[in-house]
């Protein structure tokens, strides 16, 4: 648990200092968006304790997390496509 825990700080470091040195740009949210993703997924895996249950439960954050950030993905790089 400690080890997901180190992974999840370093995440949000990695996060937080991409903004504080302002290196947006689309090379960057696209990974900002990967980190998000397995970020999520190891919070709902460990600490909502989904790693135990049937895969269709896992599925279910799984899913909805590949939808909410391909949306945010969508609406980020709409724009730059026009």
């Amino acid at each position: 648990m400690r080890n997901i825990w180190i992974i999840l700080v370093s995440l949000t470091l990695f996060a937080f200092l991409i903004g504080w040195f302002k290196l947006v740009n689309s090379f960057f949210v696209a990974i900002l968006l990967v980190t998000t993703f397995i970020k999520a997924h190891l919070v709902s895996e460990y600490f909502m304790n989904l790693k135990s249950v049937t895969l269709n439960y896992r599925l279910i954050p799984t899913m909805w997390l590949i939808i909410v950030l391909s949306a945010i993905a969508v609406a980020y790089y709409l724009p730059v496509a026009n």
